[in-house]
């Protein structure tokens, strides 16, 4: 197959939707398929719109000798009606690669609905879709209910290699017998929709002689939410107990995972890679009760599922956690497992290279 694949910016752009993306091109390659990349300019939500009426892009996917042109869902505004003069123009499948929907974000209420309109609109105009998850498949059909083709192919996180499982235990056992406070690690960027404020606010009812707080990820995507976390840690008197470390290379994420004791970020997620990687070394997580976490973090077993905004719940599991070593290692090991019997990426994407060879020529 011949494949094209739209996205916004760079393939290595760092975020579990761009890894996704980049690990589904890496196989689609490796089963000796070709794939061109059509990236387009990041802008702002208004100027993606009129991608839509760009005669050059038009032009160029038009002219494309593509089999198959698969389309990050990120970019639904700039093809929510470009896609309808296209459709008219070329023979080959408009697939839509959804990890999570815009309008499953928290936005200003008045916005909202057009967001959804937006984006109900470009999903009528697809031809088959490919979902990260069950809860995203779910998602869309509530939005958009259709009975197009469509698969569902988890992420995963061999991407990383982390130590043995035995050491792993080892680590763990060492660490609980040290009666350190706990390290809690948070990964991802400054963002208002990775729910860090709501962390901060939890952590503010737990002693701080309990914890520290490292978290990894970009200050620069969203400054205003950036100073407004700086501001809460003032107010809330933990600067000592939090890290802000900005962007992190693979390595530095990979000595985090390794010298951390509990992962947590509470925010809605498609599905949540970061998730599985956290697991592979053996941390337990604490995850979103919305989304998509309920299908790999499991209740006193690998972690917990709260409600972002219950800083009390959040509060008290991670005071337990603490508090009670052998609660912690029971995790780490459940956490560990869990990642074990994860598919892995080959094993993911197998199936879904043979789908998506179908669906050519329909």
């Amino acid at each position: 197959m011949h494949v094209g694949l739209l996205i916004y910016g760079s393939l290595a752009t760092i975020s579990g939707g761009f890894l996704y993306d980049r690990q589904l091109v890496k196989e689609l390659e490796t089963a000796g398929h070709t794939v061109d990349i059509v990236a387009l300019p990041w802008r702002s939500y208004p100027r993606h719109l009129t991608d839509n009426w760009s005669k050059s892009l038009l032009n160029q996917l038009r002219h494309a000798p593509f089999d198959l042109l698969l389309q990050d869902e990120l970019n639904h505004p700039s093809l929510v009606w470009l896609n309808r003069r296209l459709r008219k123009q070329v023979s080959y499948p408009l697939i839509s690669i959804v990890h999570h929907l815009r309008s499953s974000e928290t936005h200003p209420s008045l916005q909202m609905p057009f967001y959804r309109w937006v984006e109900r609109q470009y999903l009528t105009s697809i031809d088959g879709f490919l979902f990260n998850s069950q809860t995203t498949r779910a998602t869309v059909m509530e939005l958009a209910p259709n009975t197009k083709p469509q698969i569902v192919a988890y992420p995963a996180a061999d991407h990383r290699q982390p130590p043995a499982a035995a050491v792993l235990t080892a680590m763990r056992r060492a660490r609980a017998a040290s009666q350190a406070p706990l390290r809690i690690l948070f990964v991802g960027n400054v963002i208002a929709r990775k729910g860090l404020h709501h962390l901060v606010r939890a952590l503010a009812l737990v002693d701080r002689e309990q914890w520290h707080l490292r978290v990894l990820g970009s200050l620069t995507s969203e400054p205003r939410y950036v100073e407004q976390i700086r501001q809460l840690l003032g107010v809330l008197q933990l600067a000592a107990n939090v890290t802000l470390e900005g962007a992190a290379s693979d390595e530095a994420i990979f000595a985090a995972y390794q010298t951390s004791d509990l992962f947590a970020a509470p925010a809605y997620e498609g599905f949540g890679i970061v998730y599985l990687e956290a697991m592979s070394f053996g941390l337990p997580v604490i995850a979103a009760t919305d989304g998509a976490a309920y299908e790999i973090v499991t209740d006193n077993e690998n972690g917990y599922l709260v409600a972002p905004d219950d800083h009390a719940a959040l509060a008290e599991h991670i005071e337990r956690l603490a508090g009670e070593p052998t609660l912690l290692e029971k995790l780490s090991i459940g956490a560990r497992r869990r990642y074990e019997i994860h598919p892995t990426w080959h094993a993911t994407f197998v199936p879904v290279i043979d789908w998506l060879s179908k669906q050519v020529g329909r």
